[in-house]
């Protein structure tokens, strides 16, 4: 999904993450890192993150009361990281597998996430279950070879969710989904500080914008 700029910025074990991909707007690479879990001492990676947002004047007018912060305070600040997520500016994820799974096991994740979260807030009713029931529905007869690409697009906030999946040898797939709620709550399973599901990508996207929101 989107045009990639040829410039490299960065790799994540290995893979490779352009410094800019074109939806919309041009996006820029602003964080990166893995998910992962350890089992008896052993770390394994599941998969490689990229965030890319919007970065213009109204991404840093909307986070100004964090401005001269250290990367230390952002990280461990929740406050932030919602007003991230509800900054009104185009986003997008780009999640590559690093170890094969199955798609259904994924969308399982993402789902009870998802889910947990919204009930917190009192927002999962009838629409909300359908639309995280599409989501779940559209991963579950994936494969998730390694190097398949995942990219989470949102083309404004509050606002739709735009998934796509694609693999070696099959054409990308591709499914929205309009709830905001839902969508919302996708954003918050990345970009959701001290309960996020990478913690190296939330440190560094506290590094990159302590940098951005310096005086």
């Amino acid at each position: 999904m989107g045009s990639e700029a040829k410039k490299i910025a960065v790799e994540v074990e290995g893979i490779p993450f352009p410094s800019e991909i074109t939806v919309g707007e041009p996006l820029s690479l602003l964080a990166h890192g893995i998910t992962d879990i350890e089992i008896h001492f052993l770390q394994i990676k599941f998969n490689a993150i990229g965030i890319y947002l919007d970065k213009n004047s109204l991404l840093l007018e909307h986070l100004e009361q964090w401005k001269g912060k250290k990367a230390e305070e952002l990280a461990e600040d929740d406050a932030f990281f919602e007003a991230l997520v509800s900054a009104p500016v185009e986003k997008l994820f780009r999640v590559v597998v690093i170890k094969e799974i199955k798609g259904s096991q994924y969308g399982v994740q993402l789902e009870s996430s998802v889910r947990d979260r919204l009930v917190a807030v009192d927002k999962y009713d009838d629409d909300e279950e359908e639309a995280l029931e599409k989501v779940t529905d559209f991963f579950q007869s994936k494969y998730f070879k390694p190097n398949s690409v995942i990219t989470f697009h949102f083309p404004t906030t509050p606002g739709p969710a735009e998934i796509s999946f694609a693999t070696e040898g099959k054409d990308e797939a591709k499914v929205t989904v309009e709830n905001e709620n839902v969508a919302g709550m996708i954003q918050k399973w990345y970009l959701g500080g001290t309960s996020a599901v990478s913690p190296t990508t939330v440190r560094s996207l506290a590094d990159h914008f302590a940098v951005l929101l310096s005086p």
